[in-house]
């Protein structure tokens, strides 16, 4: 992983202030192999520069409120889309904003609010990439006193299996409606109060990449047979994306974390009926449901 900097002025005299997993971010991306992802990253931060008055560079207060609430308004919960990848083949901006993806996986198109999405000027979402973006719009908002500052995004270190997700809940007043924003979450699972390793890993495929829609908000795209249809209209407005079959899974609740834990238990269950079956789903970072069936 590499650290981006940049670099304000010189100073021998200069100071470092760190601040590591300063806050998390839950989104998705669009990907030219993969399609739409959901993510999960660590942020962690560094500056250099003059000490003031107070024997300071920054108060620990001002900076990790301002990089939290910057993060938090530009890029969490939104879908990120790299706009000089050559797989964006179409583009419409506005209050209302749409366009159309080319992966291996097939055609992706989707319309929403403007806020859903982070137009970034990249060829490729990746941690360094948006890092170094990130450094540029966040430059101004720092005082003259500080003179470099340095930006990290990470995974958290899962040991064992994960994936990744995207989804949208209608019925949520925050931007958890956003129809494709998305996590990268690691499953527990246990049988007769032993972990479960097969079950792990089987969900982590399955799961692999996925994009779990509700089937009330679902329908056949009229105009592209191999894809699926999902719209809603929600507190925030119109939402709609179209993906190819093979990169969705249905199910017949809302896709929330708890009714998430509540479907894989309620699977296993059927597959296995006199099985004790516990289900441990994250949701990003350090926080889900846990279910018992």
């Amino acid at each position: 992983m590499r650290y981006y900097n940049q670099l304000f002025s010189v100073s021998r005299f200069a100071m470092r202030l760190f601040v590591d997993q300063l806050t998390n971010l839950d989104f998705s991306y669009l990907d030219a192999k993969r399609g739409v992802i959901g993510e999960t990253w660590l942020a962690s931060i560094e500056l250099r520069g003059e000490l003031d008055e107070q024997g300071m560079i920054c108060d620990f207060s001002t900076v990790k409120k301002l990089i939290r609430n910057w993060l938090d308004n530009t890029l969490d919960h939104k879908l990120l889309i790299p706009r000089h990848s050559s797989a964006l083949s179409r583009l419409e901006d506005g209050e209302q904003q749409s366009f159309d993806w080319h992966c291996s996986r097939g055609l992706i198109h989707s319309s929403a609010p403007a806020d859903a999405h982070a137009l970034l000027p990249v060829t490729d979402i990746t941690p360094d990439s948006v890092a170094n973006w990130c450094l540029d719009e966040l430059k101004p908002l720092f005082p003259s006193s500080v003179i470099e500052l340095t930006l990290r995004f990470e995974n958290e270190h899962i040991d064992g299996p994960y994936y990744h997700y995207s989804h949208g809940l209608q019925k949520h007043l925050g931007n958890c409606q956003r129809i494709a924003h998305g996590h990268r979450s690691r499953i527990d699972i246990w049988r007769n109060g032993e972990i479960a390793e097969d079950l792990k890993q089987a969900w982590a495929k399955r799961w692999c990449d996925i994009y779990i829609g509700t089937e009330a908000h679902c329908s056949q795209d009229p105009e592209h047979q191999d894809n699926l249809l999902f719209s809603y209209e929600a507190q925030q407005g119109h939402f709609l994306i179209s993906l190819p079959k093979e990169h969705c899974y249905l199910i017949s609740s809302d896709s929330t974390v708890e009714l998430l834990a509540e479907h894989l238990a309620e699977q296993i269950k059927l597959a296995e009926p006199q099985a004790q079956i516990r289900v441990k789903a994250y949701e990003g970072l350090a926080k889900g449901a846990i279910v018992e069936r």
